[in-house]
């Protein structure tokens, strides 16, 4: 029970800068680059199984659980919403399954459960999840991946990460709202912990087999400002309305079942898709703020200094946050001169749509002064890898909540330049990079590669 015994030690263990006492080491904040790494040195094993959420036995009848389809006859709005989140894509997603596949592939089917104890704890701890699976063998509610009953039938936290919660197939359903109407299809029990952000973290945080933390936002959250004020989660993930929670049911205080984070599920018609995409952008275009800082004037033949300054306007967990080794975000600058002469550019990209880091093929490590906040695994070796099990290190320069960090750049300014020098720098994200899809073997996709510029700023410098 090699993993139990990790996670159990990582609880052990203080995150550098707070005393929760609930993350391993090596996770802590850092002025530049983080470097987390696992909570011993012993490396993965081929025994990952934890009892909770990857158990070598059923611990769950699959048949105690109901479809999310059942669920909507009484709850039409939440299970509508919930069909356009990522939730009800974590098992169908193709990324997902690639992944999965690799991970298969590397370990002839053993860890097959490793991911999906998040994406279907149900499927997982019933064993409709075994090693060596076929996904088209797999029940519908399995499929259904993070439906309504894989988390309204959860009766406790055990741990805020991987898959840490107790799930209770045929005790009652559980929710936030402390005085629920009784109901002829169901039991209902109070469970205010559900709107806190631990809940949460039982799935977004994430460690690897050898301990290696891989996600962490609520470990993140619990440091920071929105944790000290009391903001959780939901508040900006599940904002409220007022209505019914069920049909015929009396006014609630309702939460957003679409979990708005920075991805688009891929499947869903064009209307869809484009409205969840207006409220992604809107999302991520308060996540941050980039500026400029120029002299007034520079001379033909000199150097003008840009200096660039980012500031995570996010008070609640990193920028980015969770996988930031899949996610991208970066600052793009370009300098031109008044006669449409570029003069100077980072972040920008190859001719295959990456940025010019050790990922591209076009041109690798073309472009030195790239300022990158996205993080990126390392294996035994030290050389760079996309994939979690081969790593031992997570080196990350994600920002904290509400700090900032500033750089200068150089541009040298030729002596035929063309005054006045247009500098612009954008502040940009998108959740994956191409160069994991040709890992893959996937076409390019339409959303995971969509740019949403956080922030914009533009200024204008006199050549003498």
């Amino acid at each position: 029970m090699r993993v139990a015994w990790l996670l159990l030690v990582s609880l052990a263990l203080p995150l550098a800068g707070c005393d929760d006492g609930k993350s391993p080491k090596g996770v802590g904040p850092g002025d530049d680059t983080d470097v987390a790494q696992p909570a011993d040195d012993t490396g993965p094993s081929d025994d990952f199984h934890d009892p909770l959420s990857t158990p070598t036995e059923p611990t769950l009848d699959l048949d105690d659980f109901v479809s999310a389809e059942q669920c909507a006859e009484c709850h039409p709005d939440h299970v509508s919403e919930w069909r356009q989140s990522v939730h009800a894509h974590a098992m169908t997603d193709p990324v997902f399954r690639a992944l999965v596949a690799v991970r298969h592939d590397a370990f002839d089917g053993e860890q097959d459960a490793f991911c999906i104890q998040c994406h279907s704890a149900i499927g997982t701890r019933s064993h409709d999840i075994t090693p060596g699976f076929a996904w088209e063998a797999l029940d519908d509610r399995t499929l259904e991946g993070v439906n309504c009953e894989a988390c309204h039938r959860i009766q406790s936290i055990v741990r805020p990460f991987n898959a840490g919660h107790e799930l209770d197939g045929t005790g009652p359903m559980r929710g936030p709202i402390l005085d629920p109407e009784p109901s002829a299809f169901h039991t209902t029990e109070p469970a205010e912990w559900m709107a806190g952000a631990e809940f949460c973290g039982t799935c977004h945080d994430v460690y690897e087999v050898n301990g290696l933390p891989l996600e962490r936002p609520y470990a993140e959250w619990l440091p920071s400002p929105a944790a000290d004020e009391g903001r959780p989660c939901q508040t900006c993930h599940m904002p409220s309305r007022t209505g019914p929670a069920a049909t015929g049911g009396p006014d609630r205080t309702l939460h957003d079942h679409r979990f708005v984070g920075v991805d688009v599920p891929e499947s869903l018609d064009a209307e869809t898709r484009a409205g969840l995409r207006q409220e992604v952008d809107a999302l991520l275009e308060g996540a941050g703020t980039v500026s400029l800082a120029l002299a007034d004037a520079v001379p033909a033949g000199g150097q003008l200094d840009v200096v660039v300054t980012v500031q995570n306007e996010i008070d609640a967990h990193n920028l980015p946050t969770g996988s930031s080794f899949n996610r991208q975000c970066w600052v793009e600058v370009i300098a031109t001169d008044g006669a449409g002469r570029v003069l100077y550019e980072t972040g920008t990209f190859d001719g295959n749509g990456d940025l010019r880091d050790h990922w591209s093929e076009l041109d690798p490590y073309g472009d030195s002064d790239l300022l990158a906040f996205h993080g990126g695994l390392v294996d035994a070796d030290g050389q760079p890898t996309r994939l979690t099990h081969d790593a031992i290190e997570l080196r990350t320069r994600a920002l904290q909540p509400l700090h900032a960090r500033t750089w200068t750049l150089f541009v040298p300014v030729p002596a035929d330049a063309v005054g006045p020098i247009a500098v612009t720098a954008r502040l940009r994200f998108r959740a994956y990079g191409p160069h994991l899809f040709r890992l893959l073997g996937l076409p390019n996709p339409e959303e995971g590669l969509v740019v949403t510029d956080i922030d914009a700023v533009a200024e204008v410098v006199a050549v003498q």
